[in-house]
């Protein structure tokens, strides 16, 4: 199947052929075409529907059960968000960082190499 983006396209405000661009934000690359003369932006659909996945799961809460394994606690990780981060080819390694942020507060790192 051919992209989009692969195909000539047309400003439809001057009528000049657009280029390729790509941008960042939040984390999330995004494709782009750019009218060179009067700067008219398309934003790749497919991206866009990504990053509206991704806003959709950033805020929703999950409530999860923390259980006792050993000497340790776990915490199940919702299926849905390992899935989504699969999805987006992000580096999933077995060990994450793990930091204790504030009172209350643990957060878990999926793309940063543990250092000793």
């Amino acid at each position: 199947m051919t992209d989009l983006f692969d195909n000539k396209i047309l400003c439809k405000k001057c009528d000049k052929q657009m280029a390729k661009s790509e941008f960042v934000k939040n984390g999330f690359l995004f494709r782009a075409m750019i009218c060179s003369k009067c700067g008219n932006k398309i934003i790749h659909p497919v991206d866009v529907q990504e990053y509206d996945k991704f806003k959709n799961l950033k805020n929703k809460e999950f409530r999860v059960k923390m259980r006792l394994v050993g000497n340790s606690y776990a915490v199940s990780i919702p299926k849905e968000i390992v899935s989504f981060m699969h999805a987006q080819e992000k580096a999933m390694n077995e060990m994450v960082r793990l930091c204790f942020e504030d009172f209350g507060r643990v957060s878990l790192n999926f793309n940063e190499v543990l250092r000793r």
